[in-house]
């Protein structure tokens, strides 16, 4: 018996190292990684040996090909310092030629299990019209402008990422994705960050002209953590993300109305900057958020609207809790109507800014302006208003719970007999594999 149990544990050593020698079995040298790629056929996988490979030309992928590494930290493909091309024309023209991977027009393409650095590159991945392409398992580390560039992508999958000081340093427009009419498609467990003492600005995910994209389960902590200007973006969810740092999606005008439908849907996220939404933006619904601010990052209004065209709403902000804002909850420079504040708790701690909370330009139709059922508490050394001009008094404000709010005698607060308050506790998990556990207040 003892001598089976040894031939089988021979067996099984030896098997153990095939499996290990054919995990690692694949192109190991720069012009077989090219060759593979540039000259192989649709459908082929590529698989990488563990190894540096230095590219002066981007892979070409074919349709359905696959690219694998041995892993980010065994799989690594860079550029030269000989390789520099020009940027002088971004963001406004963009040479494709100048990425390390470079796709047009060929679905179905999956990149995994590598690392992607090139300190002299506008950025690691340019995919244009490549339906189905699938990222993961990657580290897209030091780039000039933006980690990953996309246009016109259907059913793209970003997942599993990390990426490190990807852009920001050529233009500060870059982000570490930057995503250009995308659709249906999805962004999860993707770590964006900067490393010690990095200065450069850049864009966690930015983009344009999106349409059924949903964000979810990111840790960012860069600049800005989310940003799709200008465009009349519909059905972008936003959810259970870790944001060190603002989502921006205004709109001149706020967009159309999109009846049944939203622009942004905004839930189940912890975020920690104090100007941590940029509006103004029609039909859409921020709830379920920790909104959790330092007393020191006291200058941003949590929502801020700088645009000076009337934006017709609406704006669903409920069951939220939001700890220590700034300068308030709400500002905007032009008017926007439909705006509703409904069962959040809010806990201002003593500051120095004596603003309002509320900030609404005095020519909104305060008829569409509702603030219920609502727990405000201010500290009592330094108490504040709900209001900062007596035209939004005419808002409908009723049964709030308010504590020391210096303006209480302006305004009628009728009880109703409703739940004061998010109705239900707030719990759930965010960031990269749910990491951080919300517990109310609490971020464990």
């Amino acid at each position: 018996m003892k001598r089976w149990v040894l031939v089988g544990l021979a067996v099984l050593s030896l098997w153990l190292g095939a499996a290990r020698c054919s995990a690692d079995a694949g192109v190991q040298t720069a012009a077989e990684l090219i060759a593979a790629v540039n000259r192989g056929s649709p459908g082929d996988t590529v698989q990488i040996a563990p190894g540096t490979y230095i590219l002066d030309t981007p892979l070409l992928p074919k349709a359905g090909m696959t690219i694998q590494g041995a892993g980010a930290d065994r799989t690594i493909i860079t550029a030269p310092s000989s390789w520099q091309p020009d940027l002088s024309q971004l963001p406004q023209s963009e040479d494709p030629s100048a990425y390390l991977v470079s796709c047009r027009n060929t679905p179905n393409v999956t990149i995994a299990n590598l690392t992607l650095t090139g300190a002299t590159l506008p950025g690691a991945i340019y995919a244009w019209n490549c339906d189905g392409l699938e990222l993961y398992g990657l580290q897209i580390q030091d780039f000039l402008w933006s980690g990953v560039r996309t246009f016109k992508m259907d059913h793209f999958k970003v997942h599993d990422n990390r990426f490190i000081d990807a852009g920001g340093q050529e233009r500060p427009t870059g982000g570490a994705l930057y995503l250009t009419q995308t659709q249906n498609s999805e962004f999860w467990n993707n770590r964006i960050l900067k490393s010690p003492g990095q200065t450069r600005n850049f864009y966690g995910f930015k983009g344009r002209k999106g349409t059924n994209l949903r964000f979810h389960h990111n840790d960012v902590q860069v600049e800005f953590s989310l940003e799709f200007p200008h465009e009349n973006d519909r059905g972008i969810e936003i959810d259970h993300n870790h944001f060190t740092g603002p989502i921006s999606i205004p709109k001149r005008g706020g967009g159309p109305a999109l009846n049944n439908q939203f622009s942004f849907h905004i839930h189940h996220n912890w975020l920690q900057r104090s100007y941590a939404l940029e509006w103004a933006r029609n039909a859409a619904e921020v709830d379920h958020n920790l909104f959790d601010f330092s007393t020191d990052d006291d200058g941003g209004n949590l929502i801020s609207s700088f645009r000076r065209e009337p934006a017709q709403g609406a704006t669903r902000f409920h069951d939220n809790l939001i700890r220590n804002p700034g300068r308030g909850l709400f500002w905007a420079e032009g008017i926007y109507n439909q705006f509703s504040f409904y069962n959040n708790h809010v806990k201002a701690a003593t500051t120095t800014r004596p603003d309002g909370f509320f900030g609404f330009n005095p020519k909104t139709d305060f008829s569409t302006i509702v603030i219920r059922d609502n727990i405000i508490e201010n500290t009592p050394d330094r108490p504040r208003p709900l209001m900062r001009n007596r035209q939004s008094y005419a808002a409908t404000i009723e049964n709030n719970r308010l504590l020391h709010i210096s303006d209480s005698d302006q305004f009628q607060n009728p009880a109703t007999g409703a739940i004061q308050g998010p109705k239900q506790p707030l719990l759930f998990q965010a960031g990269v594999g749910g990491e951080y556990q919300v517990n109310g207040w609490e971020v464990r």
